[in-house]
């Protein structure tokens, strides 16, 4: 009989990876979780009983299902309903100036006429090319608002976020999925674009049936009591860590109440545009004078992904140590999927990169968080699900491999 092994974060017990690209069912669903579910059971990637990801299914959909020209028309209807007649804004596109919403942000414009305003929740701390990307973006022709939060309040989060959840990148993505919704209510701008859903990589297929983002990623209960930020009540941060309340609504999901009278719809514009990372990349580099990092990125083989905080390398090194997915792995498995690249290719890439720890920002990011060294592997190998990891003469080693 087999030593059974305890699985944190609700994850399945047995590993198993893509028979089409390199990911595994470790995947977990994300989502922005506004309480706190502990080890509650969290949706996976779902496969098939061929052993294909959904996210593989949907690719092939893409290719052979989704009428892409009927898609085009419904935007095109879409931005006509909007379109401002006097010269103001019509649409609120959310991003930073990568090549995603550098690409969604410069077609709605320069295409299909629309006049966008762009919010730029800031990064923990830009990196030297994600600044210089950022104001390529705006001076390709579009108007920017950068929202950047509380300094002090966004560093207690991060180190928060990852002490209690191994997630320093959740203040961020709290940040970048409400500020699109919020800034309709404020200016009054009914019409919000994102740019892929992330059902596109693994979340619930059946999300890509749709071309909205459901309100309850974006609209709760306000309560101080039900709502966590950082693994910590609202309530505590106010009471055990001195936050002054009004310094939380940035995080605070938004009153619904505002956002349906503004009539406020999230769009996805991956719904009606066949969505291609690399595509948007060529896109981008073309139309916005987006450039790649002069490097490779830690932990993978990419140079154009990701690529404007500092703190991103160690996001996706969190990731690696809690399902055993890295930042190769993501990066590849997608490319498989959009046909850029092979499996063997891809296994090979996950195979030299997956497990590179991010040094080059490291002892940085450690003083933003205000944490040591020692502090940061006790809590690293805390994390460590004995289902995906195991000591061997006093290294660690994953239990299993893609390749």
């Amino acid at each position: 009989m087999s030593e059974h092994l305890e699985a944190y974060y609700g994850l399945p017990e047995e590993v198993k990876f893509c028979k089409r690209c390199v990911i595994s069912n470790q995947r977990p669903s994300s989502v922005v979780e506004f309480k706190n579910r502990g080890t509650e059971k969290k949706p996976t990637i779902e496969f098939d009983d061929q052993g294909i990801c959904s996210a593989c299914t949907f690719a092939d959909m893409k290719e052979t299902v989704i009428d892409w020209k009927a898609r085009e028309a419904e935007l095109i209807e879409l931005c006509n309903r909007h379109r401002s007649k006097d010269g103001g804004y019509d649409c609120i596109v959310p991003g930073s100036g990568g090549k995603d919403s550098a690409f969604t942000a410069h077609i709605l414009k320069y295409k299909y006429g629309m006049n966008p305003l762009t919010v730029t929740w800031a990064p923990h701390k830009y990196t030297e090319i994600g600044w210089h990307n950022f104001q390529n973006w705006i001076h390709s022709g579009l108007d920017n608002i950068l929202y950047t939060p509380n300094g002090k309040l966004h560093r207690l989060l991060t180190r928060l976020a990852f002490e209690n959840l191994v997630h320093p990148f959740q203040p961020f993505i709290i940040g970048q999925r409400l500020i699109g919704p919020r800034f309709s209510g404020l200016y009054r701008i009914p019409l919000v674009f994102y740019g892929e859903n992330q059902a596109e990589y693994g979340n619930n297929i059946k999300e890509n049936d749709r071309p909205t983002m459901a309100p309850s990623f974006y609209e709760t209960t306000r309560d101080l009591d039900s709502l966590f930020l950082g693994g910590v009540s609202a309530r505590d941060l106010i009471s055990q860590y001195q936050v002054d309340p009004r310094d939380l609504n940035p995080y605070l999901p938004i009153d619904g109440s505002v956002l349906r009278e503004v009539g406020t719809e999230v769009h996805y514009l991956g719904y009606y545009l066949k969505w291609d990372p690399q595509e948007c990349y060529y896109y981008a580099s073309e139309h916005t004078g987006f450039q790649v990092n002069v490097e490779r990125t830690e932990g993978s083989y990419s140079k154009y992904s990701s690529i404007d905080d500092r703190i991103d390398p160690l996001h996706y090194y969190t990731t690696f140590i809690k399902f055993g997915i890295g930042r190769a792995t993501y990066d590849a498995a997608q490319e498989v999927r959009n046909q850029k690249i092979t499996r063997e290719e891809a296994v090979a890439l996950v195979k030299r990169y997956d497990a590179e720890f991010p040094s080059k920002y490291f002892h940085e990011i450690l003083e933003y968080m205000g944490i040591t060294e020692e502090r940061f592997w006790e809590v690293i190998d805390q994390a460590r699900s004995p289902h995906l990891w195991e000591q061997v003469n006093g290294e660690w080693r994953l239990r299993h491999h893609v390749y």
